[in-house]
């Protein structure tokens, strides 16, 4: 969803997004996730993490209660190699988050449009993190405040593929 209230998300809710992440499942338990959330009110922060959205991004994410980078750890702490499931991982995790969110009432919108050096820049991530997406969290809004164009895809049917283009019992 792009169209949000504005309302403000309370801290017992923010806190639960976070928890549902910790139940994530990853690769040796490691829990590669780090998360850096902003608030409308927090304006240098919201600022730094709301700049590098592209600007189509940027119509609807400016009501959003929260912003949020999720970010992985590149290497294991425990054995000092390469982790090459951590984005895999931070999906989970960012999907658990979504989940909590629907539970809570709130809507989550994953983004992969942002200008990733300045969210780099802006955030001081060390080379040792990489960013997966950014995610706007609200209250949902009245889609026929959004323009022409976003308003028709907000209310058109959600398209998906069917099981039997992605789904087989046979060898590739």
């Amino acid at each position: 969803m792009r169209s949000f209230s504005g309302r403000a998300i309370e801290p017992e809710k923010i806190n639960s997004l976070f928890e549902a992440t910790r139940w994530a499942p990853s690769s040796s338990n490691e829990q590669p996730w780090i998360y850096i959330y902003a608030l409308p009110e927090q304006t240098e922060l919201w600022g730094k993490m709301f700049g590098p959205l592209n600007e189509s991004n940027k119509i609807w994410a400016k009501d959003a209660g929260l912003l949020i980078a999720s970010l992985a750890r590149k290497e294991f702490t425990r054995f000092g190699t390469a982790n090459s499931h951590a984005l895999y991982d931070l999906g989970a995790a960012n999907a658990f988050l979504s989940l909590q969110a629907v539970e809570l009432g709130l809507q989550v919108r994953q983004m992969a449009g942002f200008n990733m050096q300045r969210v780099i820049e802006n955030l001081n991530i060390p080379a040792t993190f990489e960013v997966g997406v950014l995610m706007a969290v609200g209250y949902p809004g009245d889609p026929e405040a959004l323009p022409e164009h976003l308003r028709k895809r907000e209310l058109a049917p959600r398209e998906r593929f069917m099981q039997a283009e992605f789904v087989m019992n046979r060898v590739f």
